[in-house]
């Protein structure tokens, strides 16, 4: 059996993800929009990625829309006992692809039911609740729809709670609610403005998923990561996951990819020392400015 890419964090009783995990959303076509290109190599890196000791697949019913959710279902069901599959909710899409935000508590619930059917499972691992984006951060008050979701969590239809596109207050306020055990930001090298929730999340053993940990859609840039990477004889993209790693116990990675070279490569990174001096160098790629 392998072992489990760059460890495990554990931010709750019975919930185990591996550091390193996979993010489905390239499994659809442009614009994480409508069906991959080549749908027999979609199960394959998923089938991949499991086989390889991931236990921590990050998907949304969004995403296509469906399209992943069956792409999971068909890949890897029955599940492995030891998968947790984390979805989100918060967001629905239009017929031309659009995103388009759905935080009414009904729909929320009507949401997690679809993920439920698509992913053919009786409860959810993991739920996160998408509260703004990474363009339009809010503070606006999450109580009701945290709430809607602590009811089907009560009902037995989702095991766990966690937040996206969250700030600290929202935190807070969920977790006065009911426990709150990953936070779904954006965070990578190159942006930070999270360190303080990060940290936050690590002293009470939330577990941090930074989303776009490679940029997204606008890829990392960097001379020092490219220096440093060839100094390492890796690729800028594992050096950066490799920080990610290095950066706190409470970071989990979910990169995605439709590439089974892609997805090697980034499984890789949970192999990779960074060097003190390298740490050193690669801390001033995203710091705060003093």
């Amino acid at each position: 059996m392998p072992g489990i890419p760059g460890g495990t964090v554990t931010p709750a009783d019975g919930l185990t993800l591996s550091r390193l995990g996979y993010g489905t959303m390239r499994l659809t076509g442009p614009n994480v929009f409508g069906p991959p290109e080549n749908r027999a190599q979609a199960l394959a890196v998923l089938r991949e990625a499991v086989a390889s000791g991931v236990t921590h697949i990050d998907t949304a019913d969004f995403y296509g829309p469906v399209v992943v959710n069956e792409l999971i279902r068909q890949a890897l069901h029955p599940y492995p006992a030891d998968l947790r599959i984390v979805t989100k909710v918060g967001a629905r899409r239009d017929t031309d692809g659009g995103w388009i935000q759905s935080l009414d508590p009904a729909d929320l619930k009507e949401q997690v039911r679809e993920n439920l059917r698509h992913l053919g499972v009786d409860t959810l691992d993991v739920v996160n609740l998408r509260v703004g984006t990474h363009d339009t951060p809010n503070e606006d008050s999450v109580a009701e729809q945290f709430g809607a979701l602590t009811e089907l969590r009560q009902e037995g239809l989702i095991r766990h709670l966690g937040l996206s596109c969250v700030s600290e207050r929202q935190l807070t306020e969920a977790r006065a609610i009911a426990p709150v055990v990953t936070v779904q930001n954006l965070y990578n090298l190159a942006v930070r403005r999270d360190d303080a929730l990060l940290e936050r999340c690590e002293a009470e053993n939330i577990a941090f998923v930074p989303y776009f940990p490679l940029g997204g859609f606008t890829p990392l840039q960097s001379g020092t990561l490219t220096r440093i990477a060839a100094a390492l004889d890796a690729s800028p993209q594992q050096v950066a996951l490799a920080w990610l790693l290095h950066r706190s116990p409470a970071v989990a990675v979910i990169p995605g990819t439709s590439s089974p070279a892609h997805l090697r490569e980034n499984l890789a990174a949970a192999d990779l020392a960074l060097p003190a001096d390298a740490l050193a160098e690669l801390n001033t790629i995203g710091a705060p400015a003093s």
